[in-house]
């Protein structure tokens, strides 16, 4: 994606197209309508949040000092979704003994994704609309033009979930579970809000194996959490991580995960979707440098998480331990703070983290022949996509 950064500030009155209508996408399209720019948003599915079934997702509140709700808010955006703020729950380690973390502030935002009242996706759309944006859905795009944004989603796959939302009368909580057994270079994890819950396995390679790793995720959670289900439904999902060099493709900014905006280690990428697709707006508005803004912003955090991942692929049980007694012991929030400073420590171990942290990520059980993976059978797999 190296292509030098256009100025747009003299076409601001041009129509601005955006490519995909997932939360960077809508994040960018609004606060441009509110810019009093002519957006139109084409999406090449029928609706928003086709690759989430109503599942449970987290919006971290800890690679910032500033709440995240906070800073939508300064974009503009309304958190009029549904949302519950987690400030405990439990952390498993190798022996399977509990560990509680905690934070003063909520350690995140769980929140639903999908197409259902009240999730994200749909939220999102409703403010867009309601700001004047045109979003035109089955209206898919070959080719890059002019004042164009790129928030097409993930072009390959670096992690995938696994699982099952359901309803339950279990008590609200959040449970997390590390272990190759339950997710290879991962981890699994148990949310319930209300009367409704997810279980999933979150794995980083050995996809072909999903089912087995889910099949193993709920036994866990079973004796551990005790987990129940009823009425559960199947759900997969997929994310792709990587340190883009400029975020710019044919002189249109790329935002998202379609850019790899991703947290190396744990894969969460919902506030970097939503804060990338802001900055690419601002870059429109105000004519200034889309790269060095995202730059800025999140490369230190982006950076951090690839030495996180470089590290936590080389850690073993008694290191993982010490590690969540680590995070119990004190407030989690602010140690999760201090994990994705880019330290000077760090920002020596980078050059080779950058190297090495893919390279156990390579999933070689999926060659995309006669596999059941969520990747092989949801993925975008045209490399001439936009």
């Amino acid at each position: 994606m190296m292509a030098p950064v256009p100025d747009h500030s003299a076409a601001s009155d041009d129509q601005i197209e955006i490519v995909g209508a997932g939360p960077a996408g809508l994040v960018c399209a609004i606060v441009l309508a509110k810019a009093n720019r002519r957006v139109t948003v084409r999406e090449w599915h029928k609706d928003v949040g086709h690759r989430f079934h109503d599942d449970f997702q987290g919006l971290e509140n800890w690679t910032d000092a500033q709440d995240v709700l906070d800073e939508l808010a300064e974009a503009g955006i309304e958190a009029d979704f549904d949302h519950s703020g987690l400030t405990e729950g439990v952390v498993f380690d190798s022996r399977a003994r509990t560990h509680r973390v905690h934070g003063a502030k909520p350690l995140f935002y769980l929140l639903r994704r999908g197409s259902a009242p009240g999730s994200l996706d749909r939220a999102l759309l409703a403010q867009a609309q309601a700001a004047g944006v045109e979003v035109r859905f089955n209206d898919r795009v070959t080719a890059t033009s002019g004042n164009m944004i790129l928030a097409g989603g993930p072009r390959r796959a670096d992690i995938i979930a696994v699982g099952y939302v359901f309803d339950t009368a279990m008590p609200d909580g959040a449970w997390l579970a590390f272990g190759p057994e339950l997710a290879p270079k991962g981890y699994a994890y148990l949310l319930v809000n209300e009367g409704r819950g997810t279980v999933a396995s979150c794995i980083f390679t050995g996809f072909r194996d999903q089912a087995h790793y889910l099949a193993a995720t709920v036994s866990y959670f079973e004796r551990h959490a005790g987990l129940q289900m009823q009425n559960a439904r199947g759900f997969g999902g997929f994310g792709n991580v990587r340190l883009p060099r400029t975020a710019m493709q044919g002189g249109n900014p790329v935002i998202g995960e379609h850019a790899g905006f991703q947290d190396a280690l744990a894969g969460f990428g919902l506030r970097y979707a939503m804060r990338t697709g802001q900055l690419a707006a601002e870059s429109l508005v105000r004519g200034t440098d889309y790269s060095r803004a995202w730059r800025q912003s999140l490369q230190p955090g982006l950076s951090a998480g690839v030495v996180n991942r470089f590290m936590f692929n080389r850690t073993g049980a008694r290191g993982l331990d010490y590690l969540i007694g680590k995070l119990g012991a004190n407030d989690t929030r602010s140690v999760l703070a201090t994990a994705y400073r880019l330290s000077f420590t760090k920002r020596l171990v980078l050059p080779l983290a950058r190297f090495r942290y893919r390279e156990p990520l390579k999933d070689r059980s999926c060659d995309h022949v006669a596999c059941d993976c969520v990747w092989c059978q949801h993925g975008l797999h045209d490399p001439s996509g936009v």
